[in-house]
């Protein structure tokens, strides 16, 4: 049976900096007052736990003394992030693989996404940027019911997939436990040492600066 790649979609897929990480830093501001920077919301995802931007956006204001209900945090993450009609912050996306890659990967293997955003906020990304890639299964946080670190998506694949073997990419801990936990070989995402030297501490096989590098890895 063909091998499975499995992508994260932040971080993996799309470079997200002034995207979703932005959208935490103005909704923290917007209840707060204060400005987080991108390096506090990283060591958040490093300490685990924190795959939900908005429950962790609820958790920084909380930490800095300020608490919101969570849905009022969910209204003005989405207000900043989604705008009206797709306007917003997540027109700042990158899309990460260069031309060509995923069309060669898809030669030799299968693709599929599993990821925490919601599958309106994935559906936009990929029409926009990959929109004749096949990707499937594709799992979103509407999949399970249990978010990741929990390995649910990556058992949903599986199922569906029972003879197939494969492997996952992300750029988090949360990413890396779940393959951990599904049995999954995890090829980690890492733009500097400190997150490449957790992937690894966490089991990935491998570790890279980006997607682009993943063919002389499989190789």
């Amino acid at each position: 049976m063909t091998p499975i790649l499995i992508f994260d979609m932040d971080g993996v897929l799309a470079e997200v900096t002034d995207s979703y990480r932005e959208t935490i830093t103005q909704t923290v501001l917007h209840f707060t007052g204060t400005t987080v920077r991108n390096d506090l919301i990283q060591q958040y995802k490093n300490a685990g736990g924190w795959n939900n931007d908005w429950a962790l956006s609820q958790q920084i204001c909380r930490d800095l003394g300020t608490e919101v209900p969570y849905e009022a945090v969910i209204e003005r993450f989405n207000q900043l992030f989604l705008g009206d009609n797709f306007n917003g912050l997540i027109l700042r996306e990158k899309w990460t693989p260069k031309n060509g890659l995923l069309e060669r990967l898809a030669l030799k293997h299968e693709l599929a996404i599993f990821t925490g955003r919601p599958l309106e906020d994935l559906n936009h990304t990929l029409s926009r940027f990959a929109p004749s890639i096949n990707f499937d299964p594709i799992i979103t946080m509407e999949s399970v019911t249990l978010p990741k670190p929990d390995p649910e998506g990556l058992n949903l694949i599986k199922a569906r997939r029972p003879n197939a073997a494969l492997t996952y990419l992300g750029d988090t801990i949360d990413d890396a436990r779940s393959a951990a936990a599904a049995h999954v070989p995890f090829i980690g995402i890492a733009a500097n040492e400190t997150t490449a030297r957790l992937l690894r501490n966490e089991g990935a096989i491998a570790v890279i600066p980006d997607i682009n590098q993943l063919e002389g890895v499989l190789k």
